[in-house]
This record gives C-alpha cells, sequence and structure tokens, in this order.
C-alpha cells in the first residue's frame, strides 16, 4: 500500500503540479486517494515523475479513479491492452511511421487544442499519459485552465456564450487532415453531439469554458462562418500564457489531467524521431452539467 507523505511542488500560477510519493504500482489506500484526489481538483494536472509501469499497470492505477475507457477506432487503440490509446508515431511491431500514414496523421491532429472524448454524450473525467519515448525536438504538452480562461472572458464574451451550445463532431478531424475514412460502425458510434460552452465542474461546482476545437464544427444560433470565427476566436483567449502549463517530458513521467476544467495540445516535434506515449481515459460519470 502507498503509505509515504505526498509532496507537492507547483509548476505554474495557473495550473500544474509535480507529485512525490505516489507509485504507481502499488495499490492506493484510502486516505492516499483523497488526498491524491484533492491535489488533483486544485491543480488540474498532475506530473508523477519516473514511473516505471507497465500497460497494466498504468491501467489499474486508472481504475481508482474510474472505469477506463475503450476508444471507439481500432487503429488507434492497443491490440494487447484494449483500455490503452496509442498517441505514437510508431506502430504496434515498433516500426516508425511515414508521416503520411492516415494514423500517423490523426495522431498529429492532437497538435491542435482539444478536450478528450468532448463528442460523447458522457465526455470522459480525465486521462493519464505515460511517456514511454518521449521527444526532444518539441513534443511537449501545453494544458489550459478554462476556469480562469472562463473567469476572464470580457462580460460581453461571457453573455454570449452563456446558455450557448457548440457541436462536437469526431469526425470533424476528417475535414482537417487526409485520415482514414470512418467505417460505418464508427460513424454510428460517435454521432455528433451538441454540449454547453459554458459547463459547471461536478465536484468543484465552479464554471468554466468549454470547447474542444478539434471537434467544434457549429455554435448554435450562429452561422458557420460565425461559429468557426467564435470558436477560433476563444481558443487564441484561452491560449494565453497565463492560462498555459507547458510540459517537457521526461521517460517515464505520467502526466493526469481534468478534462473537465481543461485543454491540452501537443507542440510540433520531428516527425523522424520516435515518440510513444501511452493513455487511459477516465469514463464520466454523468452528462457535461450546463451552467
Amino acid at each position: 500500500m502507498q503509505t509515504d507523505p505526498l509532496t507537492v511542488r507547483k509548476l505554474h500560477p495557473a495550473l500544474g503540479a509535480e507529485v512525490h510519493g505516489i507509485d504507481m504500482r502499488a495499490p492506493l489506500d484510502g486516505a492516499t486517494f483523497r488526498a491524491l484526489h484533492d491535489i488533483w481538483m486544485e491543480h488540474l494536472v498532475l506530473v508523477f515523475p519516473s514511473q516505471h509501469v507497465t500497460d497494466a499497470e498504468h491501467v489499474a492505477f486508472t481504475r481508482h479513479f474510474g472505469e477506463p475507457e475503450i476508444f471507439h477506432q481500432k487503429i488507434i487503440r492497443s491490440q494487447r491492452v484494449p483500455e490503452i490509446f496509442r498517441v505514437a508515431n510508431v506502430d504496434e511491431n515498433d516500426a516508425l511511421m511515414d508521416p503520411s500514414d492516415p494514423v500517423a496523421q490523426q495522431v498529429a491532429l492532437a497538435q491542435l487544442w482539444h478536450t478528450d472524448s468532448s463528442y460523447r454524450e458522457v465526455p470522459c473525467t480525465g486521462a493519464l499519459l505515460h511517456g514511454i519515448e518521449v521527444s526532444r525536438t518539441g513534443g511537449e504538452t501545453q494544458f489550459t485552465n478554462l476556469y480562469l480562461a472562463y473567469e476572464a472572458l470580457p462580460e460581453t464574451t461571457r453573455r454570449h456564450i452563456e446558455g450557448r451550445r457548440a457541436r462536437h463532431d469526431f469526425g470533424n478531424m476528417h475535414t482537417l487532415r487526409p485520415l482514414k475514412p470512418l467505417t460505418a460502425e464508427e460513424k454510428a458510434a460517435m454521432p455528433a453531439i451538441w454540449q454547453p460552452m459554458v459547463r459547471r465542474h461536478p465536484v468543484t461546482g465552479r464554471k468554466s469554458l468549454y470547447i474542444s476545437p478539434i471537434y467544434n464544427n457549429a455554435v448554435e444560433g450562429l452561422s458557420d462562418e460565425d461559429g468557426r470565427a467564435l470558436i477560433a476566436e476563444l481558443t487564441e483567449f484561452a491560449a494565453q500564457p497565463r492560462f498555459v502549463y507547458r510540459h517537457r517530458w521526461e521517460t517515464d513521467d505520467v502526466l493526469m489531467w481534468d478534462n473537465r476544467c481543461t485543454m491540452h495540445q501537443v507542440t510540433p516535434f520531428d516527425p523522424r524521431e520516435r515518440r510513444v506515449m501511452h493513455r487511459t481515459t477516465i469514463v464520466g460519470e454523468g452528462p457535461v452539467l450546463a451552467a
């Protein structure tokens, strides 16, 4: 069992903290879990350094926080451990993919701001990403605090988006890059859905902006052009450095973040450099709460 006290080092004024005293290979006792959960709610993004975990141990640790999501596309999820979503430019035969490969193209779309599984009726709670092979030519992960972004919006913008919904469509990615076409089964599994643009966190009760630009293709009550312009404006606002923590990966870092109040993106890197990350995603507990 985990018995060591947890130590926390804040990484950015807006969000992010490095946590020591956690060994993801060991089960968590109730007191340690509650302490860790409180730290997570406070800092939104947690960094656990030097976690030499297998995929199975990664999945087991995730289960403390909820059921791991099984991604609906076979081309991305691991063939060996289905709860693992492979954020990698290397295939499961350990071969570097050509940058033009449709799977590599889909993984590269993580370089656009997004929040995971926003296209689901019940989006995920959060995610844990294990840095197995990390990049030195870029490939850093940036997170933005959508509580603070919402609170800092001009009053006129807040009034404009409150009570309004944006459409989240997994298929929108296919308008951005030449990807492998979705199968009929995949399309049926993930129909487009409307989500509130301002949400209330089910644990903290705080309001936050809720957009996911990689999936957003319409805003309720606006023309397509005006909707896209509004999403772009909000994205640019939320990407200001005052709201953003940028993580430079070390091997065996595990990052855990709350998808209910953050967005993230990957910075560009040399596609000839191997980058292998394995992610678990925590199934959500209910539909998005409109604020």
